[in-house]
């Protein structure tokens, strides 16, 4: 899904002052795209071992990792202008903040209360972090409260999806469907603007060991 995020991105259409990403893992792929659209970028993730990985590149420290090939790649997929390495000095310079968050709590920066923004980006999360479409829905709530009036979210996550494997490890995954997303962000005030689908393979569900039934790549704006 990597290619939307690239194309949602490049269209011109969507940019701003400040975007948040709502747990962005140990990475940084998702917001490569998005470093020229926006003047600040915040990352979060509820894991203190993924915020080290994101702090260790962000201070370019020894043994931290190389997402200059990655970036490379998607400046090619752009047709960009600039260098990769112009992108990776644009990246370290507007992530001003790393920052602790939790999807499952009212306010998923407590105890710091964040002023609303023009994009909140979240990538295969909530499905995992949400133990039931309750969960989910509350999930959904508190960050469309990031959001300013008119700002977009941008959600990438797995459709019917049950578990996933990190190395040895197996973890549970929420089993949701498009229509139920969909109504949800409606319900909160959002208007869908995009929705792109795609079907998982089972050669790469044996491969990469989890299952889903698709992926989806959404696009919505909250109501002014």
């Amino acid at each position: 899904m990597g290619d939307s995020d690239q194309i949602t991105f490049t269209e011109g259409n969507l940019k701003g002052s400040k975007l948040i990403e709502v747990g962005c893992g140990p990475t940084i792929y998702s917001l490569i795209s998005a470093s020229k659209c926006f003047e600040e970028i915040v990352v979060s993730d509820f894991t203190d071992s993924n915020r080290r990985e994101i702090e260790k590149w962000l201070s370019n420290q020894e043994g931290c990792f190389d997402w200059l090939p990655t970036i490379q790649y998607v400046c090619e997929l752009e047709g960009r202008s600039r260098s990769p390495e112009e992108v990776e000095r644009r990246l370290r310079q507007i992530m001003k903040q790393v920052l602790r968050c939790d999807v499952r709590q009212e306010n998923p920066f407590h105890p710091l209360t964040m002023e609303p923004v023009d994009c909140v980006l979240s990538s295969l999360c909530l499905t995992a972090a949400c133990k039931d479409m309750e969960t989910y829905r509350l999930a959904l709530r508190g960050i469309a409260a990031l959001l300013k009036p008119g700002g977009t979210l941008v959600l990438t996550d797995a459709l019917n999806s049950s578990f996933y494997f990190v190395g040895q490890s197996r973890f549970s995954s929420l089993d949701i469907s498009q229509s139920f997303i969909e109504e949800t962000l409606r319900d909160l005030g959002f208007s869908i603007q995009q929705v792109n689908i795609l079907a998982t393979r089972k050669g790469d569900m044996e491969t990469f060991k989890f299952h889903a039934e698709a992926f989806f790549y959404l696009v919505a704006q909250k109501t002014k």
